[in-house]
């Protein structure tokens, strides 16, 4: 879908609530805490949180991602911290009604395009591709943990959890095991362990309150903790279900913090030096 510059394309509408939602979390939050508080704040459906593009990312969370992009590149958040949006002091100062937010992209964005003419393809922004900071080794890597076959992406998830401290990691996924995947055991230190029951759910839709309430019910009695590791997200209900009072907690593990995992232990990912250029520095040059 896309949209006149003049305009501004849909995701401009966002830049506003983006900087509220981490204005409420104390001027930092992670992706999903700040799409979580957007629903909230805008009383948005489950049909518009869970929509697709075609590459099969959340068109909510694309435009969210969008509009993250262009605030930092305006200076008023800065994600270099990963996995953590932060408001700047400038940000942390801004108000931005309609006409100012479409003022703020078109400034950007002209940064990439130039005074050139362009094409009339080149002149719009496609919203339903991935987001510029997106583009890169993490969407290849969701890609590819999408294009496992189930039982390929519960063993990864065995090697995941190994590799962060878990022992003993078992696959039992089998008909009839209520939605269990595996087992393994978590040694906090020499005195204290606790077995975990893990789901894994390959997909990019939201896990709901009532899939983790299930999750729940099956660890009963067999396990003294549970995680639900997913491609995609959870529901802003599944994540208070998740953490109700009165029954055991279970640990929640989406799309962005899997990714997140995967680069803090490097597990198939090889780092690499890279640049990110910084356009202010260059405006002295163009006069």
């Amino acid at each position: 879908m896309s949209s006149n510059l003049q305009k501004g394309p849909q995701f401009v509408r966002y830049f506003q609530p983006v900087i509220n939602a981490l204005l409420e979390l104390g001027g930092s939050g992670r992706p999903e805490e700040v799409e979580d508080l957007i629903v909230e704040q805008l009383g948005l459906s489950d049909n518009v949180r869970n929509e697709q593009i075609p590459s099969g990312q959340s068109r909510f969370s694309n435009k969210v991602n969008w509009a993250r992009f262009y605030l930092a590149r305006a200076g008023l958040i800065d994600s270099s911290t990963r996995g953590v949006w932060n408001l700047t002091e400038k940000g942390r100062a801004t108000k931005l009604n309609s006409e100012e937010s479409v003022a703020l992209f078109n400034s950007i964005h002209k940064q990439f395009t130039g005074d050139k003419k362009k094409s009339k393809a080149d002149k719009q922004i496609e919203e339903d591709s991935n987001s510029p900071e997106e583009i890169d080794h993490r969407t290849s890597l969701m890609n590819t943990l999408l294009e496992l076959p189930p039982n390929g992406f519960e063993r990864l998830c065995q090697r995941l959890l190994r590799e962060s401290g878990f022992e003993k990691v078992q696959i039992t996924g089998k008909s009839g095991d209520g939605g269990l995947d595996g087992i393994g055991i978590l040694q906090v230190n020499p005195f204290v362990s606790f077995k975990v029951l893990f789901q894994c759910k390959r997909y990019s839709g939201s896990v709901s309150a009532s899939q983790v309430r299930d999750f729940r019910g099956a660890m009963m009695g067999r396990a003294d903790k549970g995680i639900i590791l997913t491609t995609g997200s959870f529901t802003p209900d599944a994540r208070k279900e998740s953490v109700r009072d009165g029954v055991p907690p279970i640990e929640l593990v989406d799309g962005e913090k899997l990714l997140d995992m995967f680069e803090e232990l490097e597990l198939g990912l090889k780092p690499k030096k890279a640049f990110d250029i910084d356009l202010t520095f260059f405006d002295e040059f163009k006069n």
